[in-house]
């Protein structure tokens, strides 16, 4: 998200999970609209329900969201390419 590490837990994991399947399904269906949608419901969902985590700390992550405003190409890239960070040699 570009706003540090979260730690969510409870119910939301379940609605988080969801929210992911729904981002791979827009971006294999090619509908950016649904996408950005699932994206957005996604972020409202970290923010409401987690706790942002000191800047200070830096811990290990179960996941990465994505910005709000990804493309239809980025989501692409992350999805089939070599992701954020790529395979060092």
């Amino acid at each position: 998200m570009g706003e540090g590490q979260w730690e969510v837990e409870g119910s939301a994991l379940a609605r988080i999970a969801e929210l992911d399947s729904e981002t791979e399904r827009a971006a294999a269906a090619g509908d950016e609209q649904a996408l950005r949608t699932a994206l957005q419901e996604l972020h409202d969902l970290v923010r409401e329900s987690g706790r942002r985590l000191d800047h200070d700390y830096l811990g290990p992550s179960d996941a990465v969201v994505p910005p709000a405003d990804l493309s239809l190409a980025e989501a692409h890239a992350l999805l089939h390419g070599e992701g954020l960070i790529p395979d060092l040699p």
